[in-house]
């Protein structure tokens, strides 16, 4: 579990199972026979960090206004997905056959909608916002976190949270009114890199009719 954590962390959740057999030093059968499938292993490997997740959730819920609570746990979880990428594959796409997985993605939603319902009672968000419409947008800004953070990891190393800036930005977009957004911004070269990093994106597999 140990080897899968750093080859998932550093190649994703595609990442090779014999290249995590080989990082543990046992044989692929061994592997298969502990887990039979991807998923199981996923499942095994992030139990915790998912956990950690629905916490900052229920934590969140008890927070004493809505704004404070939905900006502590988005802060909670964007630091998440800048950490490791394998728990940014597993939060921002769908894998199939993970339990704990799709009930964090429940709470997660529940979390948002009492929070923003809470918040259009309290005055600090829109009233027209949806949670699908915030969903969506955490997803993309999710996504894009790896490559964020790797672009600008060797210009600015002393704000390795590059990632907030356009979290505020995100957030700012729930309020009746802006607020200011921190530092740093990115540079020309910097967005070029984080466009880079991000890669093509793939073709949509295209459904097979019956015959």
């Amino acid at each position: 579990m140990e080897a899968a954590h750093e080859v998932f962390t550093e190649q994703g959740l595609h990442a090779p199972l014999d290249v995590i057999a080989r990082r543990a030093a046992v044989g692929n059968a061994t592997l298969y026979r502990h887990f039979p499938t991807r998923a199981a292993l996923i499942d095994a490997v992030f139990r915790d960090q998912l956990g950690a997740t629905v916490a900052a959730g229920e934590l969140a819920r008890t927070a004493p206004d809505a704004w404070t609570g939905l900006d502590a746990y988005l802060q909670a979880v964007f630091r998440t997905l800048a950490a490791d990428r394998g728990t940014n594959d597993l939060m921002t796409t769908h894998v199939q056959g993970i339990e704990a997985l799709d009930d964090v993605h429940a709470h997660n939603r529940d979390t948002l909608e009492l929070l923003l319902a809470r918040g259009r009672k309290e005055g600090t968000i829109r009233a027209d916002v949806t949670t699908e419409d915030v969903l969506f947008a955490l997803a993309a800004l999710g996504r894009a976190v790896p490559a964020l953070t790797a672009a600008t990891a060797a210009t600015t190393p002393e704000t390795p949270d590059t990632w907030r800036r356009p979290l505020a930005l995100l957030l700012d977009g729930l309020r009746p009114a802006p607020a200011s957004l921190p530092d740093p911004a990115l540079t020309a070269a910097q967005l070029a890199d984080v466009l880079r990093e991000l890669g093509p994106h793939r073709a949509p597999a295209r459904a097979v009719k019956d015959e």
